[in-house]
């Protein structure tokens, strides 16, 4: 897994539980933002980079089932994430081998793993959402 690449750079950032989500976070409008970027879209001040944690929970999801791109398995899920490290909603992929036991309130944690290939139609690493295996651990 360590020799794949990302699928894009600055998504997420290992931690002391796994991975964690990278965002931006505007000080004059207290925003948080993903995927990072350089300036807050409601300001136009520069933002800094900013940790958004790894949990959350399933707002909304569906399960894709024609064709993928990027060689993603089919049929392959999507969902928005309310974060818990912020008041931010991200769209993300869902653990494939877990479609069937999502739900909407599923508590969901922040993993990544190889799944299908990026531009260049080389192998990557994603990011996606899996179920808590304790809802505790929340």
């Amino acid at each position: 897994m360590a020799d794949l690449p990302p699928v894009a750079e600055n998504i997420y950032v290992p931690s002391k539980d796994g991975f964690e989500l990278v965002g931006a976070y505007c000080d004059h409008c207290e925003k948080c933002f993903f995927p990072l970027r350089e300036h807050c879209s409601n300001c136009l001040g520069d933002t800094t980079q900013t940790s958004l944690g790894s949990r959350g929970v399933v707002y909304s999801f569906t399960i894709v089932r024609t064709k993928p791109p990027f060689a993603l398995p089919q049929p392959y899920g999507v969902a928005y994430i309310d974060l818990a490290g912020c008041p931010l909603r991200v769209f993300c992929l869902l653990d494939p081998q877990q479609l069937g036991k999502i739900h909407i309130g599923s508590p969901v944690r922040l993993w990544v793993g190889p799944m299908g290939v990026n531009n260049a139609g080389q192998p990557c690493l994603r990011p996606f959402f899996r179920l808590l295996n304790n809802p505790s651990e929340q």
